[in-house]
């Protein structure tokens, strides 16, 4: 491992509507992963997966209602982002090291009967997860995500994949604010900017848009192992994508075409853009759990 960024504290003292207590997890490696874990400890885990560029502050809305519903809510902050170390070469990130951390950290949880709330690379990497772990989980629910294993990009990720690789600026407040349907205050772009205090501390934020498996990729083969799994996983499986979002929209159709858990009536189109937890919160909140209910959770 190469050299790692610690993003300071003071960093994140002004963060509105994030009152969650900072937990912290040392993997093998030594990077320290961070999470929120809100919620009684023997209560139904409701596991919040983020995706790039943004970081566990992107459930804040929904972890409270969620918790208030009787569950227990995990939100982790992927390596790279958020509270969690950031190594500063973009070499250092990989598909397969992203699920190789976040398992290790769910298996030192010591998760059971988890319901899945994912979206963005919180589903390429949560998915992977339900893959792997089938008899942890007891339903998914997806929103903007998806799980690609060698298709062409669509055009809006392709001017992404672009943007992040050459553009000589990448302000990600305004990234997620663009992103969008609702207006972000000055506050809560500040907070989505807050964990990158240098240059080299958004490596994993500029890499990713490349590690997704479209087109040719070295995860293409472990995308249709996990595709096999997710074939035969019959637990609820709910999609609930926005209205207004260029690069996911139509992809829930995958799912309820060959995911046998999707066999019910709960899916519905939430309001809003790429990022639904900043526009339509409750509605994601209402698909949760509505999931968890059907699932006996």
């Amino acid at each position: 491992m190469g050299k790692v960024h610690r993003t300071p504290d003071s960093r994140f003292a002004d963060i509105p509507d994030y009152p969650f207590d900072p937990r912290y997890h040392i993997l093998e490696s030594g990077l320290r992963l961070h999470y929120v874990d809100e919620g009684p400890r023997d209560a139904t885990p409701v596991l919040m997966m983020h995706g790039e560029p943004s970081w566990s502050f992107l459930y804040r809305k929904m972890i409270g209602p969620t918790v208030n519903a009787g569950y227990r809510v995990l939100a982790p902050d992927l390596i790279g982002f958020g509270k969690s170390d950031k190594p500063t070469s973009k070499s250092e990130f990989s598909y397969a090291g992203h699920v190789a951390w976040m398992r290790e950290w769910f298996e030192a949880m010591g998760l059971n009967n988890v319901v899945l709330a994912c979206q963005d690379w919180g589903s390429l990497i949560g998915l992977r997860l339900v893959a792997a772990m089938p008899d942890k989980f007891s339903a998914v629910v997806l929103s903007n995500g998806g799980l690609p294993a060698g298709q062409e990009p669509p055009p809006a990720f392709a001017k992404w994949r672009t943007f992040a690789k050459l553009s000589p600026i990448f302000p990600i407040g305004g990234i997620i604010q663009k992103a969008t349907t609702s207006e972000l205050t000055e506050a809560e772009v500040a907070a989505y900017n807050a964990p990158y205090d240098t240059r080299g501390s958004k490596a994993a934020a500029r890499i990713f848009p490349a590690l997704v498996p479209l087109g040719e990729n070295v995860a293409v083969p472990d995308q249709l192992e996990a595709w096999k799994a997710l074939e035969q996983f019959d637990k609820p499986f709910t999609c609930c994508f926005s209205d207004k979002d260029p690069i996911t929209r139509g992809g829930f159709a995958t799912f309820q075409e060959r995911v046998p858990g999707t066999n019910h009536d709960l899916h519905r189109t939430l309001k809003g853009g790429h990022f639904i937890q900043e526009d339509d919160p409750e509605g994601f909140v209402g698909a949760i759990l509505d999931t968890a209910k059907l699932a006996g959770v």
